[in-house]
């Protein structure tokens, strides 16, 4: 007898008991275990995967040699940077040339009108365009020599993008501008960049160029405008010895004039983008095409394993064209043969356009993104509803940490749909930047929107980013290791106690995306790049154990609001200290609010005599107390800073009266009399989240 029948035997005894037993089971018992079984099998069947994530996330940057401790990202295979993703596309007029060839002439650059679909234009009637447009510059007397520089002004919209191509197609520069830069400014930069010919959308920026340029002199002579323009504004025009035409004229002149493309080299310049600063005149950003390449081809690099774009991706634009966070998401697009659609231009009815336009890619900004998280939350208003949204927000959370990014589970289909289907419901690509965002905020929109949502960290004089979070890192507080297309290393900022041999330091870039230097300003340009040709960015900050970049401080008293633009609180603190009741303020904004606060400390002396001119009146102590008091302080710093020409984002938006003086006993001032910011922050954190939580109120 062979061994197995033996064994089969033996155990012949212990199957029968086994049956008998579960014979003995109720018949709803046996259905129940059935079901469990069946449940279990398809879950095991149908459970999610974990994207494989394209390096080891305890590893994520490694140190290169030469002592400096700089670091690079791990996706190199070497400690060379990369400069390009496809062989084909060097330039920015060589990614439209290969969108072209890849999408098959498809659909390229879309817009709507209010109620209607989107009309699209394809990648070959874009390039007739921009080659007509281009001719007719050219004929005009601009060329890649002489007068090269070409200011566009304009929101978001295809003749954006046609108007830049028509400066490649034929090696110009584009100069972008923008309203929130303010009419001074607008007339510094068209005098500083010699230009000579500005692309305008609609009259009212027509009017804006005439005020600051008009009759002074300065290089303007032709003003092309995308919208209709009526005579009283060509006759002024004249007047400024400025000739107003409208687009459609100019292209069929370029096209009576056409002249063969004179593509440009990686080398040359492509845009001149000014930086809004914080004090003084903007700087002009000069970047070539191989600095919008190497960080088109770092993006690629970081994405392309599991979330590739092909023609078949749409993209939606609205963050400002005028800022290169857009432009190289829009490098990113047109590489692939992809589709843009822009918004209406309204903001407010992005929505309706995102619902229409079903787009896959989105980036976004942290003031986009507080405003989706209490919208979910506003509309979770009972005790169950908030109680399953965060149920189910933990369970997709638990999800995110094993690596697993999905729209279709159970909390997706109970909860999560209806946000999701706010952005179009294909959304499969989000990117944030220009300002740090909320961790709270970002984890949770993570998981709400199912999608592969990266956070970068940059700025202009880097093209864009220098740092983006990895595909299968899913978790907030950092901004990701060094895109492949830079090092990234950490100097000393010794007065601040941040020290590189720690770990921490002012954040220094280095590779092909960093800037030529500004616009004819050698000053500005040394103080931002070193002699070995490192990119300093005033901000500080600190190395992970995995190999990531958190964002810690500022070098200088300098930050962003959530909008991405800069305060310097300095300047503004030293306008309210005109006001006659202002013995001192802190003025206060982080870049997770979109305004500013401040905390007053009223002149004891001056104070009394103020408000009894008011009809107000008691003792110091009660004044303080007073919110008649508290809204007239208000009202004056307000208006000594509009008289002063603060922007609206840099006016605070409330604040809290103190009465007890800044001083160096209790350590809010510095022996030489400087305010401890960090101090100050500390001290006056409740009333700081007070005026917050009153605002958002």
């Amino acid at each position: 007898m062979q061994a197995q029948d033996v064994l089969r035997q033996l155990r012949m005894p212990e199957l029968d008991e086994v049956r008998q037993y579960v014979r003995g089971f109720p018949t709803n018992a046996l259905m129940g275990m059935g079901a469990f079984a069946a449940i279990t099998t398809y879950w095991f069947a149908t459970r999610p995967k974990a994207l494989k994530p394209p390096c080891d996330l305890t590893q994520q940057s490694i140190e290169i040699p030469g002592g400096e401790r700089a670091r690079r990202s791990v996706l190199n295979d070497s400690d060379d940077l990369m400069t390009h993703f496809y062989s084909d596309a060097l330039t920015m007029y060589e990614v439209f040339q290969r969108g072209l060839r890849v999408s098959n002439d498809g659909p390229c650059l879309g817009s709507r009108k209010p109620n209607q679909p989107y009309e699209w234009e394809t990648y070959g009637e874009v390039t007739s365009r921009a080659e007509n447009l281009g001719s007719a510059l050219l004929h005009r007397g601009h060329s890649y020599t002489e007068d090269k520089y070409i200011g566009i002004f304009s929101q978001n919209r295809p003749e954006w993008t046609i108007s830049e191509l028509a400066c490649y197609t034929y090696s110009l520069v584009a100069v972008p501008l923008y309203d929130t830069l303010g009419t001074e400014a607008i007339g510094y930069i068209i005098d500083k960049a010699s230009i000579s010919t500005v692309i305008c959308d609609v009259p009212e920026k027509v009017r804006m160029i005439l005020d600051c340029v008009g009759g002074q002199g300065r290089f303007v002579k032709t003003i092309v405008v995308m919208e209709a323009i009526d005579d009283d504004l060509v006759t002024r025009g004249k007047e400024s010895g400025i000739e107003i035409l409208n687009l459609k004229e100019f292209e069929a002149l370029g096209k009576a004039n056409h002249q063969k493309p004179l593509p440009p080299k990686p080398e040359d310049l492509a845009l001149v983008c000014f930086t809004s600063g914080t004090t003084g005149n903007p700087k002009g950003a000069k970047l070539t095409h191989g600095n919008v390449i190497a960080n088109t081809a770092a993006f690629i690099r970081v994405t392309q394993v599991h979330c590739m774009l092909d023609l078949h991706d749409i993209h939606v634009s609205y963050l400002p064209l005028a800022h290169m966070f857009e432009r190289v998401v829009q490098g990113v697009i047109l590489i692939h043969g992809a589709r843009i659609g822009y918004f209406q231009g309204d903001i407010r009815l992005l929505m309706d356009d995102l619902k229409t336009l079903q787009p896959t890619v989105f980036p976004v900004v942290p003031r986009l993104l507080n405003r989706m998280f209490d919208k979910v939350f506003g509309q979770a208003n009972t005790p169950l509803k908030r109680w399953l949204l965060d149920f189910a927000f933990r369970r997709k959370e638990s999800e995110l940490k094993s690596g697993v990014v999905r729209k279709d589970s159970m909390w997706d289909s109970l909860i999560f749909k209806k946000v999701q289907a706010s952005l179009g419901g294909c959304v499969r690509l989000m990117i944030t930047g220009a300002a740090p965002v909320s961790p709270t905020i970002l984890t949770f929109l993570r998981a709400a929107l199912g999608c592969q949502f990266y956070e970068g960290y940059g700025q202009t004089e880097c093209t864009a980013g220098c740092s983006m979070s990895m595909p299968g890192d899913w978790s907030a507080g950092h901004v990701g290791p060094p895109l492949p297309c830079n090092y990234i290393k950490l100097v000393d900022v010794a007065e601040m106690n941040y020290l590189a041999a720690n770990g921490e330091g002012e954040v220094c870039v280095k590779g092909p995306n960093v800037f030529l230097g500004y616009l004819e300003d050698p000053e500005k340009t040394a103080e931002a790049i070193d002699a070995d040709g490192w990119l300093h960015t005033g901000d500080v900050g600190k190395w992970l154990p995995n190999g990531s970049l958190k964002i810690i401080d500022r070098k200088k008293h300098i930050f962003k609001l959530a909008q991405g633009e800069y305060i310097a609180p300095e300047k503004i603190e030293t306008v309210y200290n005109r006001s006659d009741p202002v013995a001192q303020i802190f003025v206060h904004g982080d870049s997770l609010q979109a305004c500013l606060v401040g905390v007053v400390v009223p002149d004891p002396d001056f104070l009394p005599i103020w408000a009894k001119k008011k009809g107000l009146e008691g003792s110091y102590s009660e004044l303080c107390s007073n919110q008649d008091v508290k809204k007239a302080i208000l009202d004056d710093i307000l208006n000594l800073g509009k008289e002063a020409g603060l922007k609206s984002f840099e006016q605070v938006r409330d604040i809290a009266l103190h009465p007890e003086m800044f001083s160096v006993q209790n350590g809010l001032l510095t022996p030489t009399l400087k305010a401890k910011r960090a101090e100050l922050q500390s001290r006056f954190r409740d009333q700081i989240n007070a005026l917050y939580a009153k605002i958002k109120i």
